[in-house]
């Protein structure tokens, strides 16, 4: 496994269990000061810190699955599935592919993410799908 493979290993293994434990600070570690987050395609870059913190504001639990990044040299590309509930109590489902860029010392200095939701839905990934890392927020 090279040096992009691992370090996006340890990028998908803490975004897991950030995300389900709305850790904002384990995810921001991740990350260069000076990194370009762009959450998906037609939305200005954010800092990751900010927009994990927003993006969890209304979120109550979240169940998430990373799959094996595929990487090369100092970029990698990993796919990821989660199924969030709001405060609401609805469900969503979401499916993306982040594609990173790390420097020497294994931190992200730009991530550009493409997604799609399902809204009102709780789909688990297909059979077969491969997850790395999976967490489930405890209740």
């Amino acid at each position: 496994m090279d040096r992009a493979e691992l370090s996006a290993r340890r990028w998908a293994e803490t975004w897991a269990r950030g995300w389900a434990t709305h850790d904002a600070a384990s995810i921001a570690a991740l990350y260069a000061d000076d990194a370009v987050f762009v959450s998906e395609p037609f939305r200005a870059p954010a800092r990751p810190a900010e927009y994990a913190e927003w993006a969890f504001a209304d979120e109550v639990r979240a169940e998430v699955w990373f799959a094996e990044p595929l990487g090369d040299r100092d970029r990698a590309s990993v796919a990821w599935w989660a199924i969030s509930e709001s405060v609401d109590g609805r469900a969503t489902t979401l499916a993306g592919v982040s594609t990173l860029w790390f420097d020497a010392a294994g931190l992200v200095t730009r991530q550009f993410d493409y997604w799609n939701a399902a809204e009102d839905a709780a789909q688990p990934p297909p059979d077969g799908w491969g997850p790395v890392a999976a967490h489930e927020r405890p209740d």
